[in-house]
């Protein structure tokens, strides 16, 4: 599996290098680059002028330097990135996309309901809560170190506890 650094918030905007002030609402988004996904943060202001091209975003605001973090992302912003990984094939995003099943199983958004094997590949098939529609879910038979590190990940760049 590719190893690649994940970013914490640096209290600027990556369109126009200002520094965001604590307390000031902005935009964090996933964008793609040449070495896979990675966090970028944007003022309010440059977001709405410019719409950059990211690939999962949402909005938040830069806390102040002794306040106590409070950061959650909530459980339809975890099924909006899973959502939006569906169609990719590249491999890292295959395995965000079942870490974040994993994920939303535990929160019981997903339900596991079987297994099947299309094209020599494992497809876990799973219904969204509340509902009759199945998601189907790629098993890239990650090892249990893999779906750690990945998990991490996902929580740095979501500044999130996953755990819950």
């Amino acid at each position: 599996m590719d190893e690649w650094e994940v970013s914490k918030p640096l209290g600027f905007c990556s369109g126009t290098g200002r520094q965001i002030e604590s307390g000031q609402e902005y935009f964090a988004a996933l964008v793609q680059t040449d070495e896979g996904l990675a966090r970028r943060d944007f003022c309010a202001e440059y977001w709405q002028e410019n719409k950059p091209d990211v690939f999962c975003f949402w909005k938040t605001r830069l806390p102040e330097p002794d306040q106590k973090k409070h950061i959650f992302v909530d459980d339809e912003m975890l099924m909006a990135f899973f959502e939006r990984l569906a169609e990719e094939t590249e491999q890292e995003k295959v395995n965000f996309r079942f870490v974040l099943a994993l994920i939303l199983m535990r929160k019981r958004r997903l339900k596991y309901e079987s297994t099947e094997k299309k094209d020599d590949q494992e497809v876990w098939r799973l219904r969204l809560a509340g509902g009759k529609e199945i998601v189907e879910v790629l098993n890239p038979h990650l090892t249990e170190q893999e779906i750690e590190q990945l998990s991490s990940q996902l929580g740095q760049i979501l500044q999130a506890d996953l755990q819950s």
